[in-house]
Parts: structure tokens; C-alpha cells; sequence
């Protein structure tokens, strides 16, 4: 055959005419007349919109969460009703803190309603499965509905809330609303009944009179709650258990503390007082209480299952069961409860417009977590040194690691922080093949590094006058007491952060948030002083990280993190183990030709520092064996912050204090 080579515009016509005489053409290659072709009728939505209009009567609710063996809720609850007709209840579906639709439908069970001892039938809706159709009789004012919250008895049915010595009752996994009306609209009396000798907290105080109803037993341990409305009510969940300290940390302020075990409940006061630094260091940051009161509510528990997750005057905290007694092991999650209470200020009192929906049906836009997330992430671990609850060093490390690893993020090629926001809806936290590649939710750790750069920013412009804390007393700043929320658009920050200090904001809020981005935004570092650095040795935040993942982090070498029972974890994209083909899931058995361990990998690694072989090694990949030639030989790399000396910027110090130094000094006493 003798090839002709065509011009461009004899190729285009060519094209043109292989066009006309295929037989594939736009209209021959639609579905054939012959075929049975339906037109679709669109769903009608029956459910009656959120209103801002006060609900006729106050529901009554009622919850048994005594059978901690099984993990079972039983729930009765009373819904009055204004006319006979259909009504529409719902079960919460997206839920504050959570960015996404995760209430747990799947572990309602028993549903049924009744108006006196007259059964009613429901239906589900045919579009929305968290709201159920019923018809109320004439004559009727209120109905009863009774269900089981079905809670997880394992880890693989969800988060455990309910163990042997401590409970989490949170009110929207144990309740319905009618559908129609702001839920801040809607009146309820609730009630929970603990096990025998159990105590608990919440936002949420009891009744001054603990009346209790006819069909409650004199002997049960029931507590009644003060009325509220819906909103606040979901907003103010239970921690109970059998193991139980409050202590005070303020005029407002108590840390209410669950354990697994008795003996793991001994807070020295040292260690409280650096609880209560933490409430007066976060108050002076932003010059206000959004609230009437603030109650930590944390579990040290292994057996109810992990958690943080923010409340207007609460948060839900897990920690591990050695927080206190286990102090000197390093920071663990102290920075957690820095992290939560921030949210209070941002997240709550202030939240993005986006984020504010009038009933947990309607749903979230979360384009501003990098800030809602983002900058509580920076001002926790700020507030952690502030306090003292991390040492500086342990702040430097941990701003190091978070450093490291956002560069490590190679999906910001293809994928903006701004993308990153939907992640809680588009992954729900589900495990990733390549977390690296894929991107999650990092809107939290590279929303900390852009406001760090932010601060650098105002410091440099300023002449170091003004900082970031300018713009947080501003912005985030209310009335003392003012539990409610003030909306915000991206706007509003602009103009706040201008008003601080005049700078081309929208310009560099577009390229660190909106756009792909070839590398993390780690310009805050240099601005306060400090510059990244990899060395051989493991800082002690990342030892106790390690020891608290139960893992070997070597993401800065090899690109893999290693379970400490030889498994792969993590393989970051384009890392020397992903070009040697190593995925997730692998079990490693040798390394070299030498049986593995932690320390025989750790060893071969550093021998081959500067040489041209490979690094071998042999794995387990289901029922086959393969070896892997990893081709790497710049040693152990771990990340670190070294301040900027005088050689690295002309007449400065070393031990000048720079911004981030300033940025972590105490402000209270």
C-alpha cells in the first residue's frame, strides 16, 4: 500500500466524506424507531416546604436508652397535630457538622404511628426515604409515633454509640419533625431515660422539676429536659456513662469527661487549668461568647466509637482512654477540643450562607469549608500552643507534617480545594484506592496553610502591625450570649480582610482556592519564618502519630504508609512504590531477601542512600506473591521546620521572634 501524504484541507475533506458514506450517521445512530421508547413523567414533590411559621403545640419526646448490650434506642414520641388530613414527618437527613446527607435512615426500625389506640397506616415517600405520609383522623390533636434506633454494634454497621460504660444520644438519630416548618419554628419537650447510676451532660439542662409521667417507673433514672425548640434540640446531643467528671473551666464553661474505665478518669489539675487557659485564650482570640454556656462533652473510650463533630454550645469529643494519664506521650488529640470549641465562633455563630438550610431536608452547599474548616483548623492548633495543651515544638511539628503532606496531594492538578468541599457528600469518608491522586477532604489541612499565609500576608503589609486575628476579632465577633447564626457570603470575607488590610484578596482567594494548583500553598511558612526541611529523624509529633495510627508513615521516601502488621495503607501517586507498581492491601514479607520488619525496611532504606539499586521487595497480594523494585535512594525523609537564620535572610537573628512565633505566643495569663 503507498501512502499519500494530504494537506490539511484534503484530510478535513476526506473526513467529510467518509462522514456521508458511513452507514454510522447522527441519525441512524440513535435507538431505532422499532423500538419501544417511553416518555419520562418527573416525580411530583409532595413534601411541603420549610416555612417560617410557628408549629401549633410542642412535640413530646421520649427516649429508653438503657439497653446498652444490644445498642438499642426505643423511642416514643407525640406530634400534635392542628387538622385532620395528610401529614408529612421527617427523620434528619443532612445534618450540621456532618457537610452531608448522613442520617442514618438504614437503622430506624419498627416504625408505627397511632392517634389514641387507633393504628395509622404510613407510607414512604416514593422520591425522599427519609420522610413517611400519614392520614390524621378527624377529631384528633395529637398522634404517637414509636421506632427503634437500631445503633451499631460493630464497627462495620457504623459509629458506635452505645457501650458498656458510656452512651452518645444524639436527638436527630432518635427523632422526627413535621414536615413544613422552620425547625427553630417547632417546640419539644424531650426526655431520656439512662441506665441505673449512669450520668450525663449536655448542653441541654434539666428540668428544675423532674416530674415524672404516669407510665415511668419511680426507680428509672429519667431525666426531662427544658423545653427548646427542634434546632437547638439537635444541636445539643448527650454523653452518659458510668465513669464521670465535670470540672469548670469558666463562668460558662465545663468539661464533662466519660471513661471507659475509672482509673483512666484522673485529670490532674494542672492539667484541667490548661483546659481552662484554653476557654480565656480562645474568648480574648475573638472577643466574644456566642453562647450562654459551653459544655465539652468527651469520651475516653475505645469502646463507643471516634468522634468530633461541633455544636453552637457543645461539642462531641473522642479521645483515647490514656488523654490525661497518658499526657506525657505526646499531644495525641488535645488539639481536637481547640478545634471544636473554635467552631462555635466559625461554623456556627458565623456560617457560610450556603451552609444554613431552615430544616435538615433541605441541602447543604459547602463551596466555603476551607473557611468554615479551614481556618478553625488554624486558629485549633494556635489555640493548642496558645494553651498549652501543644508545646510549640509539638505545633511546629504538626504545621511540618501538614506541610509535607499537602505537597504530597498530588490531585490539585486536576482537582481545586474548592472541589475538595464536596468530598463529605461525594465520598462520605469511604476508604480511596489513591487518597493522593483522588484528593479528600482537604479543604481542612490546605485551608490551614492558606490562612497561615494570609496572616504572613497582613504581618508583611502592615509592617507588622495588624495580623490575622484582626480579621477573626472582626468577622467572627458577637454578641455575648448570641447562640443564634449570622450568614456570610465569599464576599463578606473579602471585604473584611480588606478592611483589616488593603490587598488583591479576590485574585489570590481565586488561585489558592478556585484553581488546579501544581503545588501546596506552603508560602505561610516562609512569611512567618520557618522553611521546610526533611532530615533522617522522626520528629516526636510524627512518632506519636505513628503509635496512635498503629503505622510506619514513610510517605516522604518511599511513598507508602506500612500498618504495623505489614500491610500497605496508603501508596501516594507517582511515588517511588506506585512506579514500582505497590497498590493498598499489599503484605509485605521481605525486603532485600531479609524477612521484613518495620526496622529491616527502615534499615535497607538508609543502606541504599545515594546508591543506583532498587530496593526489593516481596508481597502478598491475595493468594499470589510479587516482588516490587522500588527505585529510591535519598533515605529516610522526615519534615521538620527550621527558622530562617541570618544567612538565609539578610540581618535577621536567628533568634529573632518571627510571625508564626508571634502567632503562637499566649495572650492571657
Amino acid at each position: 500500500m503507498r501512502l499519500v501524504a494530504l494537506s490539511g484541507l484534503a484530510f478535513a475533506r476526506l473526513l467529510v466524506a467518509l462522514a456521508i458514506l458511513s452507514p454510522v450517521t447522527a441519525v441512524s445512530a440513535a435507538m431505532p424507531d422499532r423500538l419501544s421508547k417511553p416518555t419520562y413523567v418527573a416525580p411530583q414533590d409532595n413534601i411541603p416546604k420549610a416555612k417560617d411559621i410557628p408549629y401549633t403545640g410542642t412535640m413530646r419526646l421520649v427516649v429508653d436508652a438503657r439497653d446498652t448490650v444490644q445498642g438499642v434506642f426505643r423511642v416514643t414520641q407525640t406530634i400534635p397535630v392542628a387538622k385532620a388530613g395528610r401529614l408529612t414527618v421527617l427523620y434528619p437527613e443532612w445534618l450540621p457538622g456532618n457537610h452531608a446527607p448522613r442520617g442514618e435512615i438504614e437503622k430506624l426500625a419498627g416504625l408505627e404511628f397511632t392517634a389514641g389506640e387507633q393504628a395509622l397506616e404510613w407510607v414512604r415517600d416514593d422520591v425522599d426515604i427519609y420522610a413517611f405520609h400519614l392520614t390524621v383522623p378527624e377529631g384528633v390533636s395529637e398522634i404517637t409515633a414509636r421506632f427503634q434506633f437500631v445503633s451499631a454494634t460493630n464497627a462495620m454497621q457504623g459509629r458506635i454509640v452505645m457501650a458498656s460504660s458510656m452512651l452518645n444520644l444524639r436527638w436527630h438519630q432518635v427523632s422526627l419533625y413535621p414536615a413544613g416548618y422552620y425547625v427553630r419554628r417547632i417546640p419539644v419537650e424531650a426526655a431520656a431515660i439512662y441506665p441505673e447510676g449512669w450520668q450525663a451532660a449536655s448542653a441541654m439542662r434539666p428540668r428544675a422539676k423532674q416530674d415524672k409521667p404516669a407510665d415511668i417507673s419511680a426507680e428509672l433514672n429519667y431525666v426531662a429536659y427544658q423545653k427548646t425548640d427542634y434546632d437547638t434540640l439537635v444541636d445539643s446531643p448527650v454523653f452518659a456513662g458510668k465513669y464521670f467528671q465535670s470540672h469548670a473551666l469558666g463562668r460558662h464553661v465545663h468539661l464533662n469527661i466519660f471513661a471507659d474505665d475509672g482509673k483512666f478518669l484522673k485529670p490532674t489539675k494542672s492539667q484541667i487549668a490548661t483546659h481552662s487557659k484554653l476557654v480565656r485564650e480562645a474568648e480574648a482570640l475573638f472577643g466574644s461568647q456566642p453562647y450562654d454556656r459551653y459544655d465539652f462533652l468527651l469520651a475516653l473510650t475505645e469502646d463507643m466509637g471516634g468522634i468530633g463533630i461541633e455544636h453552637h454550645r457543645s461539642s462531641e469529643n473522642g479521645a483515647n482512654r490514656e488523654y490525661f494519664t497518658g499526657w506525657n506521650d505526646g499531644p495525641g488529640r488535645r488539639n481536637l477540643l481547640a478545634h471544636e470549641i473554635t467552631h462555635s465562633w466559625n461554623g456556627k455563630y458565623r456560617r457560610p450562607a450556603g451552609m444554613w438550610t431552615p430544616d435538615f431536608r433541605e441541602p447543604m452547599r459547602s463551596e466555603l469549608l476551607w473557611i468554615y474548616e479551614g481556618q478553625t483548623q488554624f486558629w485549633g492548633y494556635v489555640l493548642g500552643a496558645r494553651s498549652g495543651l501543644y508545646s510549640k515544638q509539638d505545633t511546629l511539628d504538626a504545621l511540618a507534617t501538614i506541610a509535607a503532606d499537602m505537597e504530597l496531594q498530588v490531585g490539585r492538578q486536576w482537582r481545586s480545594l474548592s472541589d475538595t468541599t464536596n468530598d463529605p457528600v461525594v465520598a462520605a469518608r469511604r476508604p480511596k484506592p489513591w487518597t493522593s491522586w483522588q484528593r479528600q477532604e482537604d479543604y481542612y489541612n490546605e485551608g490551614l496553610l492558606i490562612w497561615l499565609e494570609v496572616d504572613g500576608i497582613i504581618r508583611r503589609e502592615s509592617g507588622g502591625k495588624k495580623s490575622l486575628e484582626d480579621f477573626a476579632r472582626r468577622f467572627f465577633k458577637g454578641k455575648d450570649g448570641d447562640y443564634g447564626v449570622v450568614t456570610y457570603v465569599l464576599d463578606d470575607v473579602i471585604q473584611a480582610l480588606n478592611t483589616v488590610q488593603p490587598y488583591d484578596w479576590a485574585a489570590f482567594i481565586d488561585e489558592r482556592v478556585y484553581r488546579p494548583t501544581a503545588h501546596a500553598p506552603t508560602n505561610g511558612l516562609a512569611l512567618g519564618g520557618y522553611e521546610l526541611v526533611y532530615t533522617d529523624k522522626l520528629s516526636d509529633y510524627m512518632k506519636a502519630s505513628n503509635k496512635r495510627g498503629k503505622h510506619y508513615d514513610l510517605s516522604h521516601s518511599l511513598g507508602m504508609v506500612i500498618s504495623d502488621k505489614a500491610v500497605v495503607k496508603s501508596v501516594v501517586w507517582d511515588s517511588p512504590a506506585f512506579k514500582a507498581g505497590m497498590k493498598t492491601g499489599l503484605a509485605i514479607t521481605a525486603v532485600n531477601g531479609k524477612a521484613y520488619s518495620a526496622d529491616i525496611l527502615m534499615q535497607e532504606i538508609e543502606n541504599n542512600r545515594g546508591k543506583t539499586s532498587q530496593i526489593e521487595i516481596f508481597a502478598k497480594n491475595g493468594e499470589q506473591y510479587s516482588d516490587f523494585l522500588v527505585d529510591y535512594s535519598d533515605g529516610l525523609r522526615y519534615p521538620h521546620l527550621r527558622k530562617i537564620t541570618a544567612e538565609d535572610a539578610d540581618g535577621v537573628d536567628d533568634q529573632t521572634e518571627r510571625g508564626i512565633d508571634r502567632l503562637l505566643r499566649p495572650k492571657t495569663k
